[in-house]
């Protein structure tokens, strides 16, 4: 399994030495597949709380039909590796004086406000754990 994040184009004076500024991990190992019920669920709140944390608790948990179509799989890591790049351009010596822009263009992840279903219902109320991610 790989993830990889990208932080920032770093644009050099030559194309030869434009690169990105990221944030890798390189997971190796044995996959399995989780067939119990318990384990499936367990796992895929743990994923949804993750990513909003206090999620599972304001949503209908998935039906048997819904678990029955979600893979869920368990990696025993055998080895990890990391690799990080950051900082600015690593131009040649004598591209220093051409008239090119050089530097990072920052690549940034940031989640917006909450926007409503039209569908929604006027008496339901935008979640305490939502709160935080609201902007104004």
């Amino acid at each position: 399994m790989t993830v990889t994040c990208v932080d920032g184009l770093v644009l050099a004076r030559s194309a030869m030495h434009h690169s990105v500024n990221y944030r890798s991990v390189v997971v190796h190992g044995t996959a399995y597949r989780v067939t119990g019920e318990q384990e499936a669920r367990l796992a895929l709140d743990r994923i949804v709380d993750h990513v909003v944390p206090g999620r599972t608790t304001d949503i209908r948990p998935p039906s048997a039909k819904e678990l029955a179509a979600t893979g869920v799989l368990r990696l025993d890591i055998a080895e990890v590796s990391a690799k990080v790049r950051s900082g600015g351009v690593n131009d040649d010596p004598e591209d220093l004086h051409l008239p090119h822009w050089a530097g990072v263009l920052p690549v940034r992840r940031a989640v917006g406000s909450p926007e409503p279903d039209p569908q929604l219902s006027d008496e339901v109320a935008l979640p305490g754990y939502l709160e935080p991610y609201t902007t104004g």
